[in-house]
């Protein structure tokens, strides 16, 4: 009788589910029985945990990650006439923040080896009108935060972290969330650390940053029924608090999961036609997404897809070639290295609760692939 090939999905979230089973269920429970929803025990209770889990003094909550970063872009007056630099190749949020916010993108070639931007090209970038630098944590790793730092010192501007991708991550021990001025996050279901639907926050050491951010994300209120700014409505709902305050405790062990199947993948993955990632020095990656190369991705999706392997692509387009962004004029070839990664990049399957026998499928799968 012929064993059954091993299927193996892009990403899961039944294994931790059930782990976390009864957690969950005491916290949609302790919702429920409060009968408050907005703004709350809960809401107040995780932002206080997930400061101190990133190392700042203050968390607020929002409506998704997107809404951090315009809600940090607008409490810093960065709006219209300004602009910011951002990486060439991340997800479209990053830069439709800075829409949302007024200002203007420029775009900044990354670092092939780790997908996160270069500091050595941002200068070449800036401009007077420049007043921040958005530092995207992509696929799980720190940027390289001291040579960013180090700029925006230089010429007075501000640093905000992208973190939608790195809840967990650690640059020189400290963690993301801790290493600009201000940082976002999303915990969309499938992060390292998500909500059960949409929900973000903004870390801070400053107090004012914060105090304005929560005014802002709440009809630019600072109490009931009193406007002090145009603020939009944002804010963290006590059930999706409640479900990552339970979850918060536990994304250490399983970020250390995820870390032990990148290990097997660049140990055992021996396929000269695929690139695998690197790790920079003084980084401890969550490995959000592993995404390798090939100049023949999609004969490769095809032959992973045909094994039963799912995979991703982050991402197929890059934005200056997306339609959203026809207006900035900047022509295919202007932002090579964002359209390589885009043409070869694809990401394999990386989730908790991944048995050593999925891992397995998925090495033997990508070593027997011939371009």
């Amino acid at each position: 009788m012929s064993q059954q090939p091993v299927t193996v999905p892009f990403v899961s979230f039944r294994p931790m589910e059930r782990e976390l089973d009864k957690e969950l269920r005491a916290a949609f429970d302790r919702v429920l029985q409060n009968s408050w929803y907005i703004e709350g025990r809960e809401d107040a209770a995780f932002e206080q945990a997930f400061a101190a889990y990133c190392g700042v003094g203050h968390c607020v909550g929002c409506g998704n990650g997107l809404d951090s970063l315009v809600l940090i872009l607008k409490a810093f007056g960065i709006g219209a006439g300004d602009e910011v630099i951002v990486p060439s190749n991340t997800f479209i949020a990053t830069v439709l923040a800075v829409s949302y916010a007024g200002a203007t993108p420029v775009f900044v070639e990354p670092d092939l080896a780790t997908y996160n931007i270069d500091p050595n090209r941002i200068e070449a970038a800036l401009t007077p009108r420049t007043k921040a630098i958005m530092a995207v944590h992509l696929y799980g790793q720190c940027a390289p935060m001291d040579a960013i730092n180090t700029i925006a010192k230089a010429h007075g501007l501000k640093v905000i972290e992208d973190a939608a991708q790195a809840h967990g991550a650690t640059w020189q021990g400290r963690r993301a969330g801790s290493l600009g001025d201000a940082a976002g996050f999303s915990f969309y279901p499938g992060k390292n650390l998500g909500a059960l639907g949409d929900a973000g926050c903004v870390t801070t050491n400053d107090p004012d940053l914060a105090k304005k951010v929560r005014a802002l994300g709440n009809y630019g209120s600072d109490f009931k029924y009193h406007h002090i700014y145009k603020g939009q409505n944002s804010r963290l709902d006590e059930l999706q608090a409640a479900f990552l305050a339970a979850k918060l405790p536990h994304l250490d062990r399983m970020n250390a999961e995820r870390r032990r199947i990148a290990d097997r993948y660049l140990a055992e993955i021996r396929n000269p036609a695929v690139v695998l990632p690197t790790v920079a020095a003084g980084c401890e990656h969550v490995w959000h997404v592993f995404a390798v190369r090939c100049a023949a991705r999609d004969a490769l999706e095809a032959h992973l897809t045909a094994r039963g392997i799912g995979t991703n692509k982050h991402y197929p387009t890059p934005i200056h070639r997306q339609g959203a962004y026809a207006e900035l004029g900047i022509p295919q070839g202007a932002l090579p290295l964002a359209e390589e990664i885009s043409a070869t990049e694809l990401s394999l399957p990386m989730f908790y609760g991944m048995t050593e026998e999925q891992v397995t499928a998925v090495i033997n799968a990508v070593n027997s692939f011939k371009e």
